[in-house]
């Protein structure tokens, strides 16, 4: 499934269901997924809102603006542009690191 495309709200439910996804039979992973639980649609709702007021951006620059870390900010952005409410704008540019970056836009 491309990043692209957009799925149904069973699909998204499935893939993103209220506990979120943990690796079985680890404690630690399980214990994470549920401290996420009921953050996660406020955390998407952040993410969704800093990329529409401050333009076109990176999964970094979202990280830098809302002092988030990446794995949080990256697992949102991924959710967002599932539902379709984000896509890949086509454009990269550079993080931190230098290496570049797809630049996401609100559809």
């Amino acid at each position: 499934m491309g990043m692209g495309k957009k799925v149904t709200q069973a699909c998204f439910d499935f893939l993103f269901p209220p506990s979120p996804p943990y690796v079985r039979h680890s404690d630690t992973s399980k214990a994470a997924a549920e401290s996420v639980r009921e953050s996660a649609p406020t955390m998407r709702e952040r993410v969704l809102t800093c990329i529409r007021h401050n333009g076109n951006l990176t999964c970094f620059e979202v990280e830098q603006i809302l002092s988030m870390a990446h794995q949080t900010a990256s697992a949102r952005i991924r959710e967002l542009a599932l539902k379709g409410k984000i896509r890949d704008s086509g454009k990269r540019r550079a993080t931190g690191s230098g290496r570049k970056a797809v630049v996401w836009v609100v559809v």
